[in-house]
């Protein structure tokens, strides 16, 4: 970390930007914090196979949802097309106009060309791997904000920033183009949307720069000596398969670099981890805002929380310090400290009293235990059950099984039909 807080030039704004797969996701990335949100409409985006991508008629409400909240909506058109899909690109483009869709988020030039046709705002994707300058100006007739490559290192991104102060590139709104990197989630062994490792083992509906890669670098792998038959496995680690990234322990040096924009991965997580991972970078950015981000036992409790949701395990720093990509996952799903356990669902709240009332009809749940409450309007809630009654004549328990009827309290609205999860932090990582 480095030793002093650089003061921001009047009139920055740091933007978080968060990931909305579902609708569960969409809800728990505003009321955590987030200031935009993308996410995708159907399969012209690179999450097509594992999000639970949105409709064109979910468009309105998903503006109406973000404009509650202050938060900015970007749609994700960031696939590569073919020519039969031209006319159905130029078609999203313009409902995403009338709808008030405040970017599209895009790397392939017909995308650009119709998003521009239809006076949408551009977002320039992760995908088309702007590692220079020269690409940052090319781009700029196009758009505002350009992500940079996940590959670069800090010193690059730094002076990739400087350049554009100091030759003053400016974006079609008139203002200096702004800069976006990845802050969070998980990692690709090559190069975004390049690597062809899923279509050439699954065909072409598997490929990855059509959102559809079936992760096979995920896996473990076995060598096998072709004269002998003797199969080794590769020392118990997926060895194309990197940690996710996390940038918070140095978070402030990549801020005071000039970054503008911190966007979060994680369109096929869960509501969970998204409210965990905004939460926790919100703080983060309002540390390093107001001076205080240097108090390690700060950063070290926001470590704890982001260990506790979905993680392949993490590569503090990634390419962004310099790092060779040698911390590789050493199991194909997640490291998280805590697991979701489904419990039930919720059928009732009492907003007057502040009590939820549920149908426990998966796992028993008892006093003391954590909670998550998912749902599509909730988003994602935590809360510990401080007090626990059961049946109708609400005699107060220890413990609830199978097939009773809860109530006890939560401090926020939840509605019916909120799935119930008790949150088990004995469980041993999955893998």
């Amino acid at each position: 970390m480095t030793a002093s807080h650089t003061v921001q030039p009047a009139g920055r704004t740091i933007e978080l930007m968060a990931p909305a797969g579902s609708w569960e996701s969409l809800s728990a990335a505003l009321k955590a914090g987030a200031d935009s949100v993308y996410f995708g409409i159907g399969k012209m985006n690179m999450r097509a196979r594992s999000a639970d991508n949105f409709r064109p008629d979910d468009l309105i409400k998903i503006i109406a949802e973000c404009r509650r909240h202050g938060a900015n909506a970007y749609l994700a058109l960031n696939t590569i097309l073919f020519d039969e899909e031209l006319e159905e690109a130029r078609s999203l483009c313009l409902l995403a106009k009338n709808a008030g869709v405040d970017a599209v988020i895009a790397a392939d030039p017909a995308i650009l060309e119709a998003a521009k046709s239809a006076g949408l705002a551009i977002h320039i994707s992760v995908q088309a791997n702007v590692t220079n300058l020269v690409a940052v100006k090319f781009f700029s007739s196009y758009a505002d904000v350009i992500v940079l490559a996940r590959e670069l290192s800090l010193d690059q991104i730094r002076g990739i920033i400087q350049g554009i102060r100091e030759q003053h590139i400016i974006g079609p709104s008139g203002n200096l183009v702004q800069i976006e990197i990845f802050a969070h989630g998980a990692l690709c062994v090559a190069f975004s949307g390049k690597c062809q490792m899923s279509l050439s083992i699954y065909g072409p509906k598997a490929a990855a720069s059509r959102g559809a890669c079936f992760q096979p670098c995920r896996r473990t792998y076995r060598v096998t000596d072709q004269e002998t038959g003797e199969e080794l496995t590769l020392d118990g680690h997926q060895v194309m398969s990197p940690k996710d990234l996390c940038t918070l322990p140095f978070l402030d040096q990549i801020l005071d670099a000039g970054v503008s924009v911190l966007k979060i991965e994680g369109r096929g997580r869960a509501a969970d981890f998204v409210s965990a991972v905004v939460s926790v970078y919100r703080e983060g950015i309002n540390a390093w805002q107001n001076g205080t981000f240097q108090e390690k036992q700060k950063t070290g409790r926001w470590m704890t929380e982001l260990e506790k949701v979905f993680n392949r395990g993490f590569w503090v720093g990634g390419y962004y310090l310099g790092k060779p990509i040698d911390q590789w996952a050493s199991c194909s799903d997640s490291q998280a400290t805590e697991r979701k356990v489904f419990a039930g669902e919720i059928t009732n709240y009492y907003s007057r009293i502040g009590i939820a009332e549920g149908l426990i009809h998966a796992q028993s749940i008892q006093l003391g235990d954590d909670l998550w409450i998912l749902g599509k309007t909730t988003g994602a809630i935590r809360t510990k059950v401080a007090e626990l009654r059961v049946g109708k004549v609400g005699a107060s328990v220890t413990k609830a099984d199978k097939g009773s009827v809860v109530a006890f309290p939560v401090p926020v609205k939840v509605r019916s039909g909120d799935k119930l999860y008790r949150i088990d932090s004995t469980a041993e990582p999955l893998g």
